[in-house]
């Protein structure tokens, strides 16, 4: 699999697009994590010092993947932090539990404020050497 944890694709005028990748189910939704907090905040300055615990349900693995993400954007506003590290404990096609650490937001550590996820371009594979997903940010 690719190194590479994640790249940005576009920087539009009202979206941002990336894909993430991962040699299993738990890596590529992490690293998705992780590309939506660079965007949002500078990710390397956010401390871990607190923590919360996630539980994200879906009707599939796709709407999983949203549903995780738009979670995590809900939460910056409704616990007023930033996240930087995501630590997938039980996923399969239909559910997630994480533990995600971060810590209150504090002037200087943000960057774009992203509104949502979007299925604009949208997408979930599962590759011979693990998983990709292509998505879409409105800012």
């Amino acid at each position: 699999m690719n190194m590479v944890k994640y790249r940005l694709i576009d920087d539009l005028t009202s979206d941002v697009l990336f894909e993430a990748y991962g040699r299993n189910m738990k890596e590529v939704f992490k690293n998705a994590a992780e590309a939506v907090f660079r965007i949002m905040c500078r990710i390397d300055a956010v401390g871990t010092g607190r923590f919360l615990d996630v539980q994200v349900k879906a009707d599939s693995t796709e709407e999983l993947m949203i549903n995780w993400l738009q979670q995590l954007i809900g939460l910056v506003d409704v616990k007023e932090m930033f996240f930087s590290r995501f630590h997938i404990t039980e996923i399969d096609e239909r559910h997630l539990k994480a533990r995600i650490y971060g810590e209150g937001i504090t002037p200087g550590k943000g960057k774009t404020v992203v509104k949502a996820v979007t299925y604009y371009k949208y997408g979930f594979w599962k590759m011979p050497d693990g998983y990709k997903v292509r998505v879409s940010l409105d800012i």
